[in-house]
């Protein structure tokens, strides 16, 4: 079993930077990918960026380039995202998650463990 646990979310205004922090626990040495998927309000869970758990390759969404970064401290079993340049259409829960199948998947129904999210809402 794996815990993903987040923090970080808050308000912030268009044009401002918010970190993300995802701490992993338990059986973290099966951990192939960890993400971070965001859904704003009436809309679908959507993949926001992923990093390879071990190695550090990165993909990101549309959405994402250029303005977020992932990144991830394994000796602190933590994965970040780096906002900045927010939108207000950032505005959404963020989710962290793990996937301990080894291949990579930006699909929400290939990871197997989640956090409980973290609010982010960007005022215009």
């Amino acid at each position: 079993q794996v815990q993903v646990v987040e923090s970080g979310g808050g308000l912030v205004q268009a044009g401002g930077s918010l970190r993300l922090s995802c701490a992993a626990s338990g059986r973290t040495s099966s951990i192939y990918v960890m993400a971070w998927f965001r859904q704003a309000p009436g809309k679908e869970r959507e993949f926001v960026a992923n990093i390879r758990w071990s190695g550090g390759s990165t993909y990101y969404a549309d959405s994402a380039k250029g303005r977020f970064a992932i990144s991830r401290d394994n000796a602190k079993n933590t994965v970040y995202l780096q906002m900045n340049n927010l939108k207000p259409e950032d505005t959404a829960v963020y989710y962290c998650a793990a996937r301990y199948v080894s291949s990579w998947s930006t699909t929400l129904r290939d990871y197997n463990y989640w956090g409980q999210g973290t609010q982010v809402t960007v005022s215009s």
